[in-house]
């Protein structure tokens, strides 16, 4: 059976060959030491290389190798910033179209005996600065505001968020997931305090990722049972995976600025097709801040679940929350207004560094084929 034409690239991204030859020498049985091992050579040349990875990270982002934390992925990563990194006492602030992973926090914030709030958006995805001055007040919190949005693409303004945080004396983090293969995050410039990324949105391996912390923050573990990571972050560090993304790190800082423009072209052309053969579509996201490899869509009467059951030989993501399989939409596009059908009519297009002029034009031929003939049903 021919593999399907991968369009969901948002959801993960294929592993870069030049990550997996970085990788493949410490997936070798003879490459066997615990990184965390300070008595023998193996120990020794497994914490190199993973030193070495860290300042690859570190360097696409802006920051000291010493402030970076592996762990198993974003999701953790947004954990610790949240749960670990509200200092005792302060509100926590995340906006309403943040990863689950964020939104989760709240609740057991709450629990804790913080207080929590939640930062409206508009039409178009973009957080609402005016409300975030007015949550903050000149009181110290911790906000969360992801960079680019992984279901409608809208890539938020971080610096106008972070002079306004500077100004109310709040912490700063920063979900970097979606915009670090097409887009530079400099921590400094922003005075980020925290700042996540993940491995398989970088062309990188699934399973691990990062937690950028700044020199100075307090932050509680999560994980308890070991000293690894300066005692932040416990556990034995995974060597394969943290070279596997250091190497994808590396390769970011190479290609985003290439793969940006490649994607912007792919993207529009997409959109200008679907919109030819579908004139009734409606697009999701800023079309002006948007990440270049995202298209979110919606056709009214559209079923989109549906709909890809008779396109098995795409993979798309629809405007469902489909992570849990919960039958409700997705909340991201019910922040921005879109009403409950509009939602479950929402299509996500994830393109990528593989993605060719011919793979978005075959999709979008399938696509109006399959939408007409369910219309002559």
């Amino acid at each position: 059976m021919t593999a399907p034409l991968y369009l969901d690239h948002l959801a993960s991204t294929p592993l870069d060959p030049e990550v997996l030859d970085a990788m493949r020498p410490w997936l070798d049985p003879a490459a066997v030491g615990n990184p965390h091992a300070a008595r023998h050579r193996p120990g020794w040349r497994a914490a190199e290389a993973i030193d070495a990875a860290r300042a690859e990270v570190a360097a696409l982002v802006g920051a000291r190798p010493g402030e970076i934390l592996f762990t198993g992925g974003a999701t953790e990563a947004n954990n610790l910033a949240l749960l670990g990194g509200t200092p005792e006492g302060w509100p926590a602030v995340a906006s309403a179209i943040e990863h689950p992973s964020v939104l989760a926090c709240l609740p057991e914030l709450a629990a804790r005996g913080h207080r929590t709030a939640t930062l409206p958006v508009g039409a178009d995805g973009t957080a609402d600065l005016d409300a975030l001055r007015k949550l903050l007040a000149g009181r110290p919190a911790l906000v969360s505001l992801m960079a680019a949005n992984n279901e409608i693409g809208t890539i938020q303004p971080l610096e106008d968020a972070a002079r306004i945080c500077a100004e109310a004396g709040a912490l700063l983090h920063t979900d970097a997931v979606q915009i670090l293969s097409t887009g530079t995050i400099d921590v400094r410039a922003l005075d980020l305090a925290f700042l996540s990324l993940s491995g398989h949105k970088l062309y990188g391996p699934m399973g691990i990722g990062a937690l950028f912390v700044r020199e100075g923050i307090p932050l509680r573990p999560l994980l308890h049972g070991g000293g690894q990571q300066q005692g932040r972050r416990a556990g034995t560090l995974p060597t394969a995976l943290c070279i596997g993304l250091g190497a994808a790190c590396r390769i970011a800082r190479q290609r985003r600025s290439a793969d940006a423009k490649h994607l912007t072209i792919l993207r529009e052309r997409l959109f200008a097709a679907l919109r030819h053969e579908l004139p009734d579509l409606r697009r999701n996201g800023s079309a002006e801040h948007g990440l270049p490899g995202c298209l979110n869509v919606s056709l009214p009467g559209l079923d989109a679940a549906d709909l890809l059951l008779d396109l098995p030989e795409l993979a798309l993501s629809t405007g469902s929350a489909c992570s849990t399989g919960s039958p409700e939409p997705s909340h991201v596009l019910r922040a921005i207004g879109l009403s409950p059908e509009a939602a479950h009519g929402s299509l996500r297009f994830g393109l990528g560094r593989g993605t060719t002029e011919a793979d978005v034009d075959r999709a979008t031929a399938r696509i109006a084929e399959a939408i007409r003939a369910r219309d002559r049903r």
